[in-house]
């Protein structure tokens, strides 16, 4: 964290930053006409770091097909968010 202004090394330092968080810059990967992902850095007001994702995908036009894809995308998350969240766990000490 930067002493004289409180902001750590990554953030932003404008107008994402306020009531106390650090937000950086966002880090966007654009696959136009199909998908778009969006990550951001956040430091909470309390001092806990979080990732804060956005992702739009084009879904098929046809219903089933565009369910299928939900299906799929949410099962993707899913194990993200849980690998994740295992990297994030401290280890037990021993």
């Amino acid at each position: 964290m930067n002493r004289r202004d409180g902001h750590t090394d990554w953030c932003g330092r404008d107008h994402r930053c306020g009531l106390g968080e650090h937000r950086s810059p966002e880090i966007v990967i654009d696959l136009p006409g199909h998908a778009r992902a969006v990550l951001v850095r956040v430091r909470t007001a309390a001092g806990r770091e979080h990732a804060e994702v956005r992702v739009r995908v084009a879904l098929a036009p046809i219903e089933p097909a565009a369910r299928r894809q939900l299906v799929g995308l949410l099962g993707d998350l899913r194990q993200a968010v849980i690998r994740a969240a295992i990297t994030a766990r401290p280890r037990p000490r021993r």
